[in-house]
């Protein structure tokens, strides 16, 4: 059976993608967030995952308004990185495992979960960001990659306990995995915050708050309120924290939380890094 060594939660901004390229990570705007990464990557080297298995959503690249699937896993041997138009440089592609994808994927149908699977997918900034956080300056990704997508971008919205137990379906598929692989569950997105309309610029420092102090140790917490009650609290785009519920169910029944960074703004959100560890 693998082991599923911990869970990497963080913010996906394109515009970290800029600060990266443009060398920033000491600029006073950028330092305190680029700061939360050095436990991260300490607890990397320390764990050495051999497989991510992500939870994310798709801004365009694979998706878009009139095709936006519920939940998608990708089942492809590679996954390349494209240029959504924001100008960031285009990072390594990642080596796929197809068949833990198939295990899994199997395992959320055999729960009643419909998911759409992709043998072929591109990557956009929510997974190649937060992987050039956790793993800079690499010639090749230390881990394959198993990509799970949700939606968050057009409603109906799946609720946050469905994707809790999307999650918990997908932690439950790697106890029958008879692999031996070390594995990492990451979750990409928000926290609060909403680029548009007549909130742009909203951020709820309080729910974020909730949120951190909950998913370690209750993270059914997070599924009380009704996705429009989510949006409401965290903002149109905060909503990606459906992302992180999902990856939290991913990390089985108890968990310790290892590392903390929260700082507001960048790029009008309220950006968090979180490291939980198995109970």
């Amino acid at each position: 059976m693998a082991e599923i060594v911990g869970a990497y939660f963080t913010s996906h901004v394109p515009a970290i993608g800029g600060a990266i390229a443009r060398g920033d990570q000491n600029d006073p705007y950028w330092k305190p967030f680029f700061d939360g990464f050095p436990k991260v990557r300490e607890w990397l080297a320390e764990v050495k995952p051999d497989v991510a298995i992500t939870f994310s959503n798709d801004h365009g690249l694979n998706f878009f308004l009139d095709k936006m699937p519920t939940f998608a896993v990708g089942a492809a041997a590679e996954y390349r990185n494209a240029d959504e138009g924001w100008g960031l440089p285009t990072y390594k592609s990642i080596e796929g495992y197809p068949e833990l994808s198939w295990h899994i994927i199997n395992g959320l149908v055999g729960d009643e979960f419909d998911p759409v699977t992709c043998q072929e997918m591109l990557v956009d900034h929510a997974l190649s960001i937060p992987f050039e956080l956790a793993w800079p300056d690499v010639e090749a990704w230390p881990v394959k990659l198993v990509p799970i997508g949700i939606n968050t971008v057009q409603h109906p919205l799946p609720s946050a306990k469905r994707c809790l137990a999307l999650g918990r379906s997908v932690y439950k598929a790697l106890q029958s995995w008879e692999g031996d692989e070390k594995i990492v569950i990451i979750g990409t997105g928000g926290l609060s915050h909403q680029l548009d309309g007549e909130r742009a610029g909203f951020i709820n420092k309080e729910y974020d708050e909730f949120c951190m102090e909950n998913l370690s140790k209750d993270p059914d917490a997070m599924t009380r309120d009704s996705i429009h009650e989510i949006v409401r609290l965290a903002g149109t785009q905060g909503v990606e924290v459906l992302n992180w519920i999902a990856a939290r169910g991913a990390l089985g029944p108890g968990a310790v939380e290892r590392h903390r960074n929260y700082h507001i703004p960048i790029s009008n959100t309220a950006a968090a890094t979180m490291v939980l560890e198995p109970a």
